[in-house]
């Protein structure tokens, strides 16, 4: 007899936003960009699945300021999904006095998914205690899914065995071309670092790029990861792929 299937659980992704923190590099306050929270968790609601959101340390977050669709800069301008989300009392109260993720146990999710943003590369790139979380996750079966400077933990998350999550698998983040494009942009060096070019000299994985903005993400495995912050709905949509809805 074989056993019933729950076709009405929904299932669950744990989103990991980054919190509040200064570049070294720019002295400006830094946190999570809105377009890979907010891209990301309209696919997974419209997919029919419940969303949690959490912080590496808990409490209230912040959004890079170029990434909100209305700072003065117009950057984002056209970000209609941050704008509602942003607008909406219920939604954006989700970004406020999260709990951290010593405050869950991902056994209860399908999938986590780990948002970037100017944060992560000051914030989560020594989080032993974030990298340890996401290594479980992964060695549990659980979808691991990263995308643009979140991806920067992958330089340094190792496995029960001591090896690197990445080792032996494909995977992407933010390019040293879009790297170029935004230090262009405001006219000074911005990240402390680079993802491309710290992953390059990884032996034994593949670190691959697409054209420069261009939605792109991949999936290897239980491991899904998008380039930069036009790439986290084609995560999410990997998500959903490898779940179902």
């Amino acid at each position: 007899m074989t056993a019933a299937i729950d076709t009405h659980t929904p299932r669950k992704v744990l989103m990991i936003v980054a919190n509040p923190g200064v570049s070294p590099t720019t002295g400006w306050p830094v946190g999570f960009w809105w377009a890979e929270l907010t891209h990301p968790y309209w696919t997974f609601t419209e997919a029919g699945y419940a969303v949690d959101i959490v912080s590496p340390a808990g409490g209230d977050l912040l959004a890079d300021g170029y990434s909100d669709p209305q700072d003065a800069s117009g950057y984002s301008a056209r970000d209609l999904i941050s704008l509602g989300f942003k607008l909406s009392p219920g939604h954006a109260a989700l970004v406020q006095g999260t709990r951290s993720i010593a405050e869950v146990d991902p056994a209860g999710y399908d999938a986590i998914f780990v948002a970037g943003g100017q944060s992560p590369m000051v914030t989560m790139i020594d989080d032993s205690a974030l990298h340890g979380f996401v290594a479980r996750a992964f060695e549990a079966g659980k979808v691991v899914t990263i995308v643009c400077h979140g991806t920067c933990i992958l330089l340094r998350t190792r496995l029960s065995d001591g090896e690197l999550l990445v080792k032996g698998r494909t995977w992407t983040g933010l390019a040293d071309s879009e790297e170029d494009f935004a230090d262009s942009f405001v006219g000074t060096r911005i990240q402390p670092f680079r993802i491309e070019e710290e992953a390059r000299k990884l032996p034994g994985t593949n670190f691959i790029v697409s054209g420069r903005f261009k939605a792109f993400a991949v999936r290897d495995g239980n491991l899904i990861t998008g380039q930069q912050q036009y790439s986290g709905a084609a995560a999410a949509e990997l998500v959903v792929q490898a779940l179902g809805r």
